[in-house]
């Protein structure tokens, strides 16, 4: 049966037509559901169309019957509550911190950075499977524009910024084709307008062979005694499986096209940070020099209540703790060797680092990897009726996992977590513009305040009636605030935007 499924789902990617499975093929995919109590999923397979019958064949052969019973086994009846956690900061030995590293030592990584990209072994994932509803956008979040006076969309100033590292790692060693590849994962419902969206801005100067697309999984969504749930006759309801969903899918559709290119470091992160630094030469460089497997970029918590979670130490291994999980005098906790900051203070910001070489081994771990529950409402047809409920209160479970359930695994000699300035590097967009915290509005800007500190850096005298206004830099002209003496003895009247160097 596996090569009449495979020869289906070809088909169905390319957009060609195919027959309605053969009576076999079914009745072996119906054995595989069945005999995990699961096959109510088929209860209406005669009353389907060919069409019908053709799509929701294709789904169910793309699911794994006894790893979802398992995984569904194991969600709704969870162990019970562990002992009381021992948290601690990560040792001196796994940190760095930009605010309060020498110069010295940052040159050195930005350079070492530099050289890596130079040798074509560094590539970048992007996490971009997100859309744009809380937005009040249809679009995938990374098509979205926070305002700026060029009107660039978060894909695009990650797009420059990829083009700009690749052009300052070739100048250093003299070199004229440097390739950062660009691996972007999508969901299910972002594939298309992400991929048509590169298509009509020409991949933003980028070379299309090196902008590579890719699909997260999905799960079934699970009722609340452990019957996978149906959207209609012909379709189950599904989630996609999380951000750590992106271990199985790099080992599916990515880390073969990363060996043949001959990478060995890899900077992942999420698409709705304004302020990413794409590639980024110092974390790379710090992050090889330590000869880890996985390192983490954080950014200094606002204060002890701020909602945001924290890598730590649980029971000794390297970990991320949720706000809500922490006491109040664990959160207010001041570091013992300053008692003007926070001794638990290294907030996540999902922007990570790693190897090839570990990332060679998740067949070895994937499977073990916990899953996480979110009780949901979920519209779903009833299996003895066929009719349609939308329910008023949570029916069932959604699964999904995260990219940090790796880390306490991860032996501490071969993890590492930098701390980077939050005003230069971390600008969520979460909510609608008017929120007033990680919105358009901010995002917009923290870009704008960003060009104008470089700006006045760099020599020049910033003016403006708005206190707010800013300068947007273009990334194909700085990355990080290096290259502008253009403007030394300018005078720049705000807000702007700077393109050019004339």
């Amino acid at each position: 049966m596996a090569a009449s499924i495979q020869k289906v789902l070809n088909k169905l990617s390319l957009g060609e037509n195919v027959e309605a499975p053969n009576e076999a093929d079914v009745k072996a995919l119906r054995l595989s559901f069945e005999t995990v109590g699961q096959g109510h999923v088929l209860s209406f397979w005669n009353d389907l169309s060919d069409s019908e019958k053709t799509s929701f064949f294709a789904q169910l052969s793309k699911f794994e019957p006894e790893r979802i019973a398992k995984l569904s086994t194991e969600a709704l009846n969870p162990p019970p509550p562990a002992e009381t956690p021992v948290y601690e900061p990560l040792p001196e030995s796994a940190t760095a911190s930009i605010l309060d590293s020498p110069d010295s030592s940052i040159k050195a990584w930005y350079d070492l950075g530099l050289e890596l990209i130079a040798k074509n072994e560094v590539a970048v994932v992007l996490m971009a499977g997100g859309q744009g509803t809380r937005l009040g956008s249809s679009a995938p979040k990374g098509c979205f524009d926070v305002g700026l006076p060029s009107k660039k969309s978060l894909f695009q100033l990650q797009a420059e910024r990829i083009n700009k590292v690749q052009s300052l790692a070739a100048k250093k060693v003299a070199k004229s084709n440097v390739v950062v590849p660009w691996y972007i994962m999508t969901s299910g419902p972002t594939r298309g307008p992400t991929q048509a969206f590169f298509e009509e801005n020409n991949y933003f100067g980028l070379k299309k062979e090196n902008v590579v697309f890719f699909e997260q999984g999905v799960l079934p969504c699970i009722s609340n005694d452990g019957k996978i749930l149906l959207e209609s006759k012909s379709k189950v309801a599904v989630a996609p499986d999380g951000n750590g969903g992106i271990y199985r899918a790099l080992t599916e559709q990515v880390i073969p096209d990363m060996k043949k290119r001959g990478i060995k470091h890899v900077h992942a992160y999420c698409v709705d940070n304004s302020l990413v630094k794409v590639a980024d030469p110092v974390f790379i460089g710090f992050s090889a020099s330590k000869d880890v497997d996985l390192a983490t970029k954080v950014v200094r918590k606002r204060n002890a209540t701020e909602s945001v979670g924290l890598i730590l130490l649980k029971n000794g291994k390297p970990d991320v703790v949720e706000y809500s999980e922490i006491d109040s005098d664990t959160a207010e906790a001041k570091d013992e060797k300053n008692k003007d900051i926070l001794k638990f203070r290294a907030a996540n910001i999902v922007n990570h680092y790693y190897t090839v070489r570990f990332l060679e081994t998740i067949p070895d771990w994937v499977d073990s990897l916990p899953h996480h529950v979110a009780k949901k409402k979920i519209p779903f047809c009833d299996t003895e009726t066929g009719e349609r409920h939308k329910p008023e209160k949570p029916n069932g479970i959604k699964l999904e996992q995260f990219v940090f359930d790796i880390f306490p695994r991860i032996p501490l000699e071969k993890f590492a977590c930098m701390e980077v300035k939050r005003e230069d590097e971390f600008s969520p967009l979460k909510n609608a513009r008017g929120t007033g915290e990680d919105d358009p509005d901010t995002s917009k800007r923290d870009v704008m305040d960003q060009g104008k500190r470089w700006a006045v850096a760099a020599g020049a005298t910033f003016v403006s009636e708005d206190p707010a206004a800013g300068v947007e830099v273009s990334p194909l002209l700085s990355y990080g605030g290096e290259g502008l003496e253009f403007l030394v003895g300018r005078e720049i009247v705000g807000p702007a935007a700077i393109e050019k160097t004339e």
